[in-house]
């Protein structure tokens, strides 16, 4: 069973965000969410039984408008949000990760995954890691792997750990979604093929992330992050134009109520537009797909704190809402 979040009196900023929601036993459909809770069967709206938030997504340079006209729209037939059941916003085709992209997390990680044989002092690491951090800003890249869209589950869907996963941990992140195809996109364009955002919490298990057997070949991330449920999305999909700085959002994560993440994405190294530029350069970024930007520090290894059967995890987004998902130990065999 789901765990559902709280009511709020607003549940994202700006007149209208996108959700794919479904009633008992029927199938998904692409829905207009009101802040106030309400919604309204897109499917309908556009005469299209067939409608997708991706097939949105592929005409958003006009859905856009037609979907501000239609949230103000007082004679749409609007049913509570409560209704529902609420799934993953988008189904993406790809998923662009980034890795090492907030300063204070990298740092953090670098003192946690301590090389074999590296006894200095921790302040010793810490300081090595933010030299590296300073120098990355100013002269480098951003880090991006690919995802698989296979491991995206609903914003209060459960989330079951496998049975291999020695030491699965939490990483919220600002997911921006892909309103219009880019490629070779310039960081002053970048902005401008985003549709809007929504939030990621992009599990990962720790203890696969390197592989031991060939440590030359370096970081395993179909492995450690890629299992079914890993990537908790959602709720909604709110415009970027209703999200004006996204490089100013604080980002929010609570296990059983305390708070381990709290930080804003003004502590990101690379920012939105850096992200999708660069993965433009190599790849094509198309309608529908996510970037996630990075996690920020106050990861379970940060803590000593890993995930475990009947956690449950509460996370947000200026703007954006919040999910809550439970983890669920994975039934031996």
């Amino acid at each position: 069973m789901s765990v559902k979040p709280e009511a709020a009196s607003a549940l994202f900023a700006g007149p209208f965000a996108l959700a794919t929601l479904s009633l008992p036993d029927e199938p998904a459909f692409p829905a207009l969410v009101t802040p106030d809770g309400r919604a309204v069967d897109l499917r309908v709206a556009f005469g299209d039984r067939e409608l997708t938030v991706r097939g949105l997504l592929e005409v958003w340079d006009t859905a856009a408008a037609r979907l501000a006209a239609l949230a103000g729209d007082s004679s749409a037939e609007k049913r509570p949000l409560s209704e529902f059941r609420v799934h993953a916003p988008v189904e993406p085709r790809q998923v662009f990760q980034s890795g090492a992209n907030y300063r204070q997390h990298v740092i953090d990680l670098h003192v946690a995954h301590r090389a074999p044989g590296d006894d200095r002092p921790e302040e010793e690491r810490r300081a090595e890691a933010a030299e590296i951090m300073d120098r990355r800003a100013a002269e480098d890249l951003p880090y991006v792997f690919i995802g698989l869209p296979s491991a995206i589950t609903g914003p209060y869907d459960d989330v079951v750990l496998p049975a291999w996963a020695e030491q699965p941990d939490w990483e919220l992140e600002l997911a921006a979604v892909i309103g219009r195809t880019a490629h070779r996109v310039s960081v002053e364009e970048a902005l401008d093929h985003v549709a809007g955002y929504t939030i990621a919490n992009d599990l990962t298990d720790r203890a696969t992330v390197f592989r031991r057997d060939m440590p030359q070949i370096g970081t395993d991330w179909l492995r450690s992050k890629n299992a079914p449920g890993f990537t908790p999305l959602g709720p909604w999909i709110v415009p970027s134009g209703s999200v004006p700085h996204p490089g100013d959002l604080r980002l929010s994560l609570k296990l059983n109520g305390e708070t381990m993440q709290d930080e804003s994405t003004r502590d990101m190294i690379f920012d939105v537009a850096r992200m999708v530029s660069y993965a433009s350069q190599t790849a094509r970024l198309l309608p529908g797909d996510l970037v996630l930007t990075g996690s920020p520090a106050g990861n379970g290894m940060h803590w000593g704190r890993l995930l475990r059967d009947g956690d449950v995890m509460d996370a947000s987004i200026t703007g954006l809402g919040a999910q809550r998902t439970r983890c669920v130990a994975e039934v031996a065999r």
